[in-house]
């Protein structure tokens, strides 16, 4: 009972990463509460589990810290090889060299806020291992103040992506603010005509409360629930054709409250995926949701407007 009397100030904090634990709204009353016997062992799971989680941040940070300098320079633009001539066609010149028809289409990586493409080096490599050799990072400037100004410069760059390779339609991968940014492309600025998947990893899709202090920058203030841009996704988007997915963690720390990483809309094509375990740093680094996130991009398309049921990545 000591423990469990020396945990509770400790209550709001557990309360967020531990749904169920007395005080949460919605739990059915109990005479004598329990509950609280079995507090303890949850409390103890949850540390132990936020301190591996804590750890494994500690660990990227000082990584992503070092690889930093690597990702600040746009990444070079690889011209597409030709296809060899082919005799068969009577139309194909051997002087006019042809784009060949990729397997997968390509795709684009969009990191987070105050960050650069160097986030996705352990995601990029997972990638083109399993097939996926077309894949490209667009940096924006950390100056940039206005989801919708990146949003424009994210449909130049697919718009020259689709140029260059030949390929009608990209798959779009998105960090954090990264996901908002694809998202309002799709949404808003008849970006479904060239995105067939848009994978969002910690992405506040209604909106995150944490680091108010942070609201000095204009592009965090439209992160915040109510804001114009996100008002503006809320907004119906009948015909969609992109398909969403949204992996959510139950340990990040920027996410407030930590659904809003979940995508919920009435007229979008939406898979919620669950990781267990895992940071905000740690979702585009750790091998588990890589797997997910070739699944994801593998996946068979559902109906429109169809919302697929919850996966969980341990």
């Amino acid at each position: 009972m000591k423990v469990t009397t020396a945990a509770l100030p400790l209550l709001p904090l557990c309360q967020r990463f531990l749904p169920g634990l007395p005080g949460m709204p919605g739990l059915p009353a109990v005479p004598g509460l329990p509950e609280l016997a079995s507090l303890p062992g949850r409390l103890t799971g949850l540390s132990l589990n936020l301190l591996k989680a804590s750890a494994l941040e500690a660990a990227i940070l000082a990584g992503h810290l070092l690889l930093y300098p690597s990702g600040i320079i746009q990444e070079r633009r690889a011209s597409a090889p030709a296809a060899p001539p082919d005799p068969a066609d009577p139309h194909h010149s051997p002087a006019t060299p042809r784009l060949p028809t990729p397997d997968h289409p390509p795709v684009v990586l969009l990191h987070g806020f105050i960050d650069n493409r160097s986030v996705f080096l352990f995601l990029r490599r997972s990638l083109a291992q399993h097939g996926r050799h077309q894949v490209e990072s667009l940096n924006y400037s950390p100056l940039t103040c206005d989801i919708r100004t990146a949003a424009e410069l994210l449909g130049r760059h697919i718009e020259e992506i689709c140029e260059r390779t030949g390929s009608e339609r990209v798959d779009v991968v998105g960090h954090s603010l990264g996901g908002l940014i694809g998202r309002y492309y799709v949404q808003r600025l008849g970006g479904d005509q060239r995105v067939r998947t848009l994978v969002t990893l910690g992405t506040p899709h209604s909106g995150t409360r944490v680091i108010p202090l942070a609201n000095a920058h204009p592009i965090v203030r439209q992160m915040r629930p109510g804001s114009a841009v996100l008002d503006e996704l809320a907004l119906p988007a009948a015909g969609c054709r992109t398909q969403f997915v949204s992996f959510w963690s139950d340990l990040d720390q920027v996410m407030d409250p930590l659904e809003t990483a979940c995508l919920d809309h009435a007229d979008l094509a939406v898979q919620n995926v669950r990781v267990s375990g895992v940071g905000h740093l740690a979702l585009p680094v750790h091998p588990a949701v890589a797997t997910g996130i070739r699944q994801a991009l593998d996946a068979i398309e559902t109906e429109p407007g169809k919302r697929s049921g919850g996966l969980t990545v341990a």
